[in-house]
């Protein structure tokens, strides 16, 4: 379990995150969501040690999370947005790396390195220098490198930015797999489509505070599941209901201009941060 209790980091007189309270279940799969600047990747930053809190602190299984703490870290692996990999070495090369980072036997080391790399599709690639790995691949060699010291806590920074659609899909279906293993997971995406797919539970963030937090399916009924588009000389807006014969009423009177759909999580930030939530 992670514990997130009053968590604050400041930049000078930016506050960019700000008293942030949150408990993230052991094997749940958890988003982060929030338009630019609300703090997810500073969020991210912190439980990978890599800032430390200005205030507050982060527990995991009711061990506080430093720099210090090696037994915590250990449980940690985090994929960020940058490639964060040589572009000369060969898959095998950076598995093997971070292998002896963490001072993996070579037999153990080779033995994860082949089931990984088999695991994501990527055998057939590993003789393959990073420079010439698609996105897609690098993302995956990027999870392969992550879950090779067993880690309990993924921490997933943007993992499908700048992939293709194709790509996109064949990453959740990787990571509901991993996160099948019992791995805990916290994710930042700016995809809402890939939230609603892929988390228990999302927490909505806005200048550093929480502002929502709800499963995707609670959050989107209680703006109301049935949304109606209607087309106007202002351009198109949007109407949700809680009941289905009410929506269709509204769309029956609203006449050709208007179409009735189900209501998503993208729906739900976008009312969020249209009425710039406090």
């Amino acid at each position: 379990m992670i514990e997130i209790k009053n968590l604050t980091k400041r930049f000078g007189d930016f506050t960019a995150v700000d008293h942030l309270d949150l408990t993230i279940n052991t094997g749940e799969f958890f988003g982060l969501l929030g338009p630019n600047g609300a703090g997810k990747t500073t969020t991210i930053s912190m439980m990978s040690t890599v800032l430390l809190p200005t205030e507050g602190e982060i527990c995991i299984d009711g061990q506080r999370l430093d720099r210090k703490a090696s037994a915590q870290k250990r449980k940690l692996s985090v994929i960020t947005q940058e490639y964060s990999m040589r572009q000369d070495m060969t898959m095998d090369e950076v598995m093997e790396y971070q292998g002896r980072l963490y001072n993996l036997p070579r037999k153990v080391m080779r033995e994860k390195t082949d089931e990984l790399l088999d695991f994501v599709g990527l055998t057939e690639f590993r003789r393959r220098t990073v420079r010439h790995l698609s996105g897609g691949m690098k993302r995956k060699l990027m999870i392969c490198r992550a879950l090779l010291i067993e880690p309990e806590i993924l921490l997933l920074d943007e993992p499908t930015a700048g992939m293709d659609a194709l790509s996109r899909r064949q990453m959740w279906n990787l990571l509901r797999q991993v996160n099948g293993r019992n791995m805990t997971i916290v994710l930042t995406t700016h995809y809402m489509e890939e939230a609603q797919a892929l988390c228990d539970r999302v927490a909505l963030i806005n200048r550093g505070r929480l502002q929502k937090l709800d499963t995707p399916a609670g959050l989107i009924d209680e703006l109301g599941p049935f949304a109606v588009d209607e087309t106007t000389e202002s351009g198109l807006k949007s109407r949700f209901f809680h009941d289905r014969s009410e929506a269709i009423a509204y769309l029956a009177q609203a006449g050709h201009q208007a179409s009735f759909r189900a209501t998503t999580l993208e729906d739900v930030f976008v009312e969020c941060a249209g009425r710039k939530i406090e």
